[in-house]
Formats: C-alpha cells, sequence, structure tokens
C-alpha cells in the first residue's frame, strides 16, 4: 500500500495543499479496484474518514492542507483476499515553529538538584561480576549493579571493557521502554554500559521478565503519575546520573562519556545530558515523554500517550510537567545527534518537534522520513560513527 506526497521532502507551508497519491501493488503489480479504507487530517485527529473506496483505475489522489505547525496523516488500509494492508505517509507543516502544549514548574531545576543531592548520601556500593561466556578476545563483559536513590534499590546493568590496559572514554546506552534482558555491545576501545532501570538483574531468562510484565511492572509508567515525589520515572532519572557516577568510579575509564538511547532511552538521554553536565554528548534516537499535554490542546502528545483516551486525574499535569522532556530540552548544553520519521505512531514526530525545537545547543538532525517507530541499519551506523568521532575515532 503506497501513499506518496508530491513533495519529495515531505514537508509544506501553512495552508498548502498536500496530494497524496494512493497505490496499491499486488505481485508488485498495480491492483486494479482495490478497496481501501482512509483516514486524513493531523495525527490521531483525523479530520475525513472514508471506507469501502473503490480505487477504479487503480489510484486514488487525496488533499488536505493543515493551518497550524504540526504533522498531517495520510493512513490507508487495502482490504485484500480478506486481510487488511496498511500504508502510511505523515507530512510535516512548517515543523521548525511547534512549541509544546505545557507549562514548565517554576522549581524544576531545585526540584531535580535536590532529588539528585538526596541520591548521592547513599553509597554506590558498586559490584561487578565477570560474565565469561559474554567475553570476546577484546572485550570483557559484565553484570554490574550499585544502589541508586536509597539504601538496597540496586540497579544491574551490562558492561563491556576493553582487554588491553589503559584508559578509555565510556558511552551509557539508556533503555527503551519494556521489560527485557540487555545484552553487551562491544565498541572498539571504549567501555559500553547498558543500564536496566527497573531493579532487577539484566541476565535473568526471558521468561522471568514476561511474567514481571504480566504482574509487578505491568504498565510501570503509569505508577504514582499524579504524585510528583513519587512517579515510577523520578527514581529512573536519578539512576541514569548514579550510572554517570558509576563509570566515573571506573579505574578503566578515562573522563570522556556519552549517552544514547531510542524511545524512552531518547527521552532519557536528553534528561541525564540536562541533569548531568559531564555528559559532553548524547545521540537519540525517536525520544518518547515529550509534551504529555498535547492531546489535551487537539494535538498528538508523547508516548506514553497519558491523555489520547483519558483526561487528568487531580495533580497529574502539574506532577507530569517535571517530567516532560520539553522542559529539560530548553536546558540541554551538550552536544547531540538526533534521528526519527515523520510516520512515527508510537513517538508523534509533533511531540519530538515540541521539544527539538527548544533546543539552543549544537545539534544535528537525521530525518528517515518513511520510518515508523524503528530504525534501518545504515541509520543506526550513521549516529554510531557520529558517537565516534565526537571521541576523535
Amino acid at each position: 500500500v503506497i501513499v506518496s506526497p508530491d513533495h519529495a521532502d515531505w514537508e509544506y507551508e501553512l495552508k498548502q495543499n498536500a496530494t497524496f497519491k494512493v497505490q496499491v501493488f499486488k505481485d508488485n503489480v498495480l491492483l486494479k479496484n482495490a478497496i481501501v479504507d482512509y483516514e486524513l487530517g493531523p495525527e490521531y485527529f483525523p479530520s475525513e474518514k472514508k471506507t469501502d473506496v473503490i480505487l477504479k483505475n487503480g489510484e486514488l489522489t487525496l488533499k488536505a492542507s493543515m493551518a497550524v505547525p504540526g504533522f498531517l496523516r495520510c493512513k490507508v488500509i487495502a482490504k485484500v483476499d480478506g486481510h487488511r494492508y496498511e500504508g502510511m505517509t505523515t507530512v510535516g507543516y512548517a515543523v521548525n515553529q511547534i512549541r509544546p502544549t505545557g507549562h514548565e514548574p517554576k522549581d524544576f531545576e531545585t526540584f531535580w538538584s535536590d532529588a539528585i543531592a538526596e541520591a548521592r548520601k547513599i553509597p554506590l556500593d558498586t559490584q561487578r561480576r565477570l560474565l565469561p561466556e559474554r567475553c570476546t578476545s577484546t572485550h570483557d563483559t559484565y553484570e554490574i549493579s550499585f544502589q541508586n536513590e536509597r539504601a538496597g534499590s540496586r540497579i544491574y546493568g551490562i558492561m563491556t571493557v576493553p582487554k588491553k590496559e589503559g584508559k578509555y572514554p565510556a558511552i551509557l546506552r539508556v533503555p527503551g521502554a519494556g521489560v527485557r534482558p540487555y545484552y553487551p555491545d562491544y565498541n572498539p576501545d571504549i567501555i559500553t554500559l547498558n543500564i536496566g532501570i527497573d531493579g532487577i538483574p539484566v541476565t535473568m531468562s526471558e521468561g522471568v521478565y514476561r511474567n514481571l510484565v504480566g504482574a509487578g511492572l505491568n504498565c510501570y509508567y503509569y505508577m504514582n503519575m499524579n504524585k510528583r515525589d513519587n512517579y515510577y520515572y523520578k527514581r529512573v532519572c536519578v539512576v541514569c546520573v548514579r550510572a554517570v557516577d558509576f563509570i566515573y568510579s571506573l579505574p578503566e575509564f578515562d573522563g570522556r562519556v556519552g549517552i544514547t538511547g531510542r524511545s524512552q532511552g531518547g527521552a532519557l538521554s536528553i534528561v541525564t545530558a540536562v541533569l548531568d553536565p559531564r555528559i559532553k554528548f548524547l545521540a537519540a534516537y525517536h525520544p518518547a515523554l515529550c509534551d504529555f499535554t498535547g492531546y489535551l490542546n487537539k494535538r498528538a502528545g508523547g508516548w506514553p500517550h497519558y491523555y489520547r483516551s483519558a483526561t487528568p486525574q487531580p495533580n497529574e499535569v502539574e506532577a507530569l510537567a517535571y517530567y516532560d522532556v520539553v522542559n529539560f530540552a530548553r536546558r540541554l548544553k551538550a552536544p547531540g545527534i538526533f534521528s526519527w520519521g515523520f510516520n512515527d505512531t508510537v513517538c508523534p514526530p509533533t511531540s519530538i518537534y515540541a521539544a527539538y525545537n527548544l533546543i539552543t545547543a549544537e545539534k544535528e538532525l537525521k530525518l528517515y522520513l518513511d520510518t515508523g517507530h524503528w530504525t534501518y541499519p545504515e541509520q543506526d551506523e550513521r549516529l554510531k560513527k557520529w558517537m565516534y568521532k565526537q571521541f576523535g575515532k
């Protein structure tokens, strides 16, 4: 199902019509008389919906525009042989003018500096255990752990350290959403630390994590979301700073550290680089947790889409403002490279641009327009090379 816009860069001026050509192919041949449903309009707020439209000559032309900055989506579902096949294209309108819909707490910086100071009263109590089966000829691999914001609250990760004697820079990888095991990354002449955020070992069997998703960690991102001081992400944001503390405790570390992640991890990359100025750079893919209140203003908001189908409970909007990535983005000082696509339905580009447009630090954006909440191998390679370059490699 191919939905082709008439602008190669997928971008338009306000009130300018975007024209979409819809085609359905089967075995690489244009399918005549295909039957489709379609939605057309702003992300998650389609203004036009049609069902059972017949593509008599194998094509359908649709037009729409937007009068305000944002993204316009044309989503088409072809119904063929009893199955449904989806295609979409999302185009941008004045994307550099998108701004957040929420507010910034007056004590934002004090709140976070106090939280970090309190956590640092707890000794790290670092531990690392060699994992011989995951070592290579060039790297040793360890499961590591350290204390977080209170005694007994441990965080686990998996770390690779070059075997060759010397001191090395480090990359901190922060995770996307979900509960899962973690695996080592082997970067030449670089220490790489992948951390979990849930306080459980990261080397257990897959079944353990599936059970946790169905039990105590089910929808963890909703836990205490109306309580500023007890929201799940408070300890998560703090632990990312403590992970930098851990890296600085390593005798093999040379004092240079960058951070990277995607989705939830893209958000945490921005957050950590703001909360800890020791971070030299960041590489963030399609960051989540941006502009929570978008849906309250008839606009797509960021993952986890809190208000897409629910209304705020007392104190929620005020509490979440301390965790909205837009309020970190405006404070970012570290240089960064960013990457996403316009077809992302998990982290809508409207929400991402609401944060990205506030960044005044040195920044580079690499768009892969047709991607959703996934990346191409060459996209990953591009960001990895950029990170290596920051270390002079």
